[in-house]
């Protein structure tokens, strides 16, 4: 008797379970949501994330809470995003020097950037600047060449950290121009920026969502960006490519992705809210100020732009002949 009780206690069980977990589903989000930023606050992909995260609130009606974990060229933080559960509660910002750049410089990688995560959608396409101190003596593009060409090791440049976009444009740079400059790591772009403007280190290759409004505020000089065509607002400063550094003039894409295994049916939700937040008039123009295009992808389309993001810079630090870490 006991064991027919026990054995209709468990039918009953699984019987109710696909219906709970339907209903969880249909009632997600009803708690608030984090979305971790594998960088330091004041960067690219805090600002993004940050703009993305108010937006992307407010079309699922719930608030999402932005976590800062920097670390290892963004690896920290999302190494720790996809061992979160996959229940649409921990998103990530997916973005290429942390989940493109970063897993083909380490020798072993801390994730796999394909097979750990769930590709939600690419929120902006974004373009490069080289920066110096608004006091520097560099005033051009040519004059950091000329620099590093005149002083091998002298010239100092600041990047987030081992591994991330801004480490491997440094090595880009010294590869293109066949210099050799040194690379001062710190945990985010917005502490090296700080020492930038403290005079501490000589050049920095950011991103224009973070240095953007350094630029328009005269605390830095922009020397190049990475862009098809130069800036609407900095038309004066040409592009890496007419500076002689094709190699760096790609813009780099910003997404938002979840740890792998996320439920379809919570998929569709966050991507339909993702496409309705990038439509807005508001996050559009916040965006577009910092420099950048916005550019929703479904599902997808960001799933192929990761894996094909990831076999390009393969290539590319292959040839460049860079010793991985």
């Amino acid at each position: 008797m006991k064991s027919l009780k026990s054995l209709f206690a468990l039918t009953l069980c699984m019987s109710v379970f696909p219906v709970a977990y339907a209903a969880g589903v249909a009632s997600y989000p009803d708690r608030p949501v984090r979305l971790i930023v594998p960088y330091a606050v004041g960067g690219a992909t805090d600002v993004i994330g940050r703009v993305m995260a108010r937006y992307l609130g407010e079309a699922l009606g719930q608030s999402i809470v932005v976590e800062n974990k920097p670390g290892a060229g963004g690896s920290t933080g999302s190494q720790f995003a996809s061992k979160q559960p996959a229940d649409g509660f921990t998103l990530v910002m997916m973005v290429e020097s942390s989940h493109a750049v970063n897993p083909n410089v380490y020798a072993k990688p801390a994730y796999d950037p394909v097979k750990d995560f769930t590709p939600i959608t690419n929120i902006a396409n974004v373009p490069g600047v080289m920066v110096v101190n608004v006091n520097s003596n560099y005033k051009t593009a040519q004059d950091v060449i000329e620099a590093a060409r005149k002083s091998p090791g002298k010239l100092n440049y600041g990047f987030s950290g081992n591994g991330g976009l801004s480490h491997l444009s440094g090595a880009l740079f010294g590869d293109s121009t066949k210099t050799q400059i040194t690379h001062v790591p710190y945990k985010g772009l917005g502490p090296a920026l700080n020492d930038l403007m403290a005079g501490q280190i000589d050049v920095v290759f950011d991103n224009m969502p973070s240095s953007g409004g350094l630029i328009a505020g005269n605390q830095l000089r922009a020397l190049a960006v990475s862009s098809p065509k130069r800036l609407a607002n900095l038309p004066q400063v040409p592009t890496y490519a007419e500076v002689g550094l094709k190699s760096m003039n790609d813009m780099s894409w910003y997404g938002l992705g979840a740890p792998a295994g996320l439920d379809p049916a919570i998929l569709d939700k966050l991507s339909a809210a993702s496409k309705k937040a990038l439509q807005n008039p508001e996050l559009v123009k916040t965006i577009e100020q910092q420099g950048a295009v916005v550019d929703f992808q479904t599902p997808t389309q960001f799933s192929e732009t990761v894996e094909r993001s990831n076999k390009a810079w393969a290539k590319l630090i292959k040839d460049i002949r860079f010793e991985k870490l």
